[in-house]
């Protein structure tokens, strides 16, 4: 029975039911639960940020920054350089539109760190750059959130209406661009601060249901093999089914046609007997065969 089942049908189907367990439970639903990890690490430094008070932004970078500290709140003395402002592009804010400033801010202590000042709504249709206020001159005091540089990609800055524009807050690049040594992170302003336009809004404490779509991953990766293990098991047993059925099937054929064979003997004159050279043997009909699947599973012998 088991050789049966070595067909192409089969086959595949085992493949595709192996192949979607594997990539649902080891990439699926990892991707989902590490995303749900990731955005509960991000809420919960962004509580702790507002429970604490601010930190001096020298103390930070003097200890080391680390993806870890991303969201500390942190003060800042310096003077904004807004010779050397450039604009974040192609960065919707809430569906809007938008450019982001980013002007290089040098501290006391001589350091330069990146200021996102905010963002404005594009103009004409989200391509042109409205007109916005610079950046103050003199000596001020930001209070920020401390944010980790863009990954690096192939996108080059382009000169566009009197802007150099961006398409991603990497500070390397921004350094090259601006002719500015920057520190590694960049901070975001928070709202009524000096130079700041509308701020960048906060995510959302919310962890959203990435947990609940990891889970799902691993229930559909368990579900696939177990639904192929059932139709195996099914098809096994409706063929058994049809094999007992045969097999009754067969004896009752066989004794129908005995019985019919001794009562036509015993009813025939001895004459009819006596005259008879060759006797006749019947043979016993083939059991007719149920069709396995179908609308009916009726017994033919029913009636």
């Amino acid at each position: 029975m088991w050789k049966s089942f070595v067909n192409p049908g089969w086959v595949i189907a085992a493949i595709l039911a192996i192949a979607f367990s594997w990539f649902a439970i080891t990439w699926l639903s990892p991707w989902q639960l590490n995303k749900d990890h990731d955005i509960k690490e991000r809420n919960q430094r962004i509580e702790a940020a507002f429970e604490a008070d601010p930190v001096d932004v020298n103390t930070i970078l003097a200890e080391g920054y680390t993806p870890e500290k991303e969201w500390t709140r942190v003060t800042m003395t310096g003077h904004y350089n807004p010779d050397s402002e450039i604009l974040l592009r192609l960065r919707p804010v809430d569906g809007t539109p938008a450019f982001q400033s980013l002007v290089p801010f040098t501290l006391d202590s001589g350091d330069t760190i990146l200021v996102n000042r905010g963002w404005v709504p594009a103009a004409e249709g989200g391509t042109r750059v409205p007109s916005f206020d610079p950046a103050p001159a003199g000596t001020t005091t930001l209070s920020a959130m401390l944010r980790t540089s863009d990954p690096a990609t192939e996108s080059t800055p382009l000169e566009e209406q009197g802007y150099t524009m961006v398409q991603t807050i990497h500070t390397p690049q921004i350094a090259e661009v601006t002719s500015q040594d920057l520190v590694s992170p960049y901070a975001q302003l928070l709202s009524d601060q000096p130079g700041v336009l509308h701020p960048i809004p906060l995510p959302m404490l919310d962890r959203g249901n990435h947990l609940s779509y990891g889970l799902q991953w691993i229930a559909f990766g368990i579900m696939a093999p177990a639904g192929l293990a059932y139709f195996l098991y099914s098809e096994i047993r409706e063929r058994r089914r049809y094999r007992d059925e045969q097999r009754e099937m067969e004896t009752l054929t066989s004794v129908s046609t005995d019985s019919s064979g001794s009562s036509d003997s015993t009813a025939a004159s001895p004459d009819e007997s006596a005259s008879s050279t060759a006797p006749e043997v019947s043979a016993a009909a083939p059991a007719p065969a149920r069709a396995r699947y179908g609308q009916s599973r009726k017994n033919p012998w029913a009636e």
